[in-house]
């Protein structure tokens, strides 16, 4: 009964769609262009499974992304550098579950390394209380909100310090350890693997 967490592949993106449209008004629709961008794109995007079967994903941005979320955009006017969760999607019959936590906890890993912070926002107009308990107890704190002017809906913008970036960073550089936990497995390059700065 373990949650497995791993990088999506593109034949599963037709039933990623479709967990996304059924999640409810806290998470905005999806369209097939729009989520194969996403596959193209997206630095960070993972499926966990439970029971051999797909029950839920998430996808993120580094802050050097060309990412066109206008939540993205805001956050990229706060701040230098930050890792965003554009959405994370759990099936409704394994919320509860874990699941969202195994998330947090694996996408924090990844994180961490690369960036200082992570970002993310939470809906306030969709009676959205567990979403926002939930990061509030991950460590998230609320830094602003914003009116998504695609939808007219304000969202909770969230950000937690990933306090282990300034040690790797100053350790480390651009120049993580080739290590299996730290090897991207995604084919994008990521601010660890570019000659620049994050």
């Amino acid at each position: 009964m373990s949650i497995v967490i791993r990088d999506v592949r593109e034949h599963e993106l037709d039933s990623i769609l479709a967990l996304n449209n059924a999640a409810g008004p806290t998470i905005l629709p999806l369209d097939a262009s729009r989520l194969k961008r996403f596959f193209d794109t997206a630095e960070y995007f993972r499926v966990a499974e439970r029971d051999g079967n797909l029950t839920g994903f998430l996808v993120g941005f580094g802050s050097d992304s060309s990412h066109d979320s206008s939540n993205f955009r805001w956050f990229a006017r706060q701040y230098g550098a930050f890792f965003y969760i554009d959405r994370i999607v759990v099936a409704s019959r394994r919320r509860g579950g874990g699941v969202g936590r195994a998330f947090y906890a694996d996408v924090q890993s990844y994180a961490e390394v690369r960036y200082p912070l992570l970002a993310c926002e939470v809906f306030i107009e969709h009676d959205n209380d567990p979403a926002r308990l939930f990061h509030g107890a991950f460590g998230f704190h609320e830094v602003g909100q914003h009116v998504m002017p695609e939808t007219a809906v304000r969202a909770s913008m969230l950000t937690k310090e990933l306090c282990s970036y300034a040690w790797v960073r100053e350790r480390y550089g651009d120049a993580l350890p080739d290590t299996p936990w730290l090897r991207r497995t995604r084919h994008l390059p990521g601010p660890a693997q570019r000659s620049t700065g994050t």
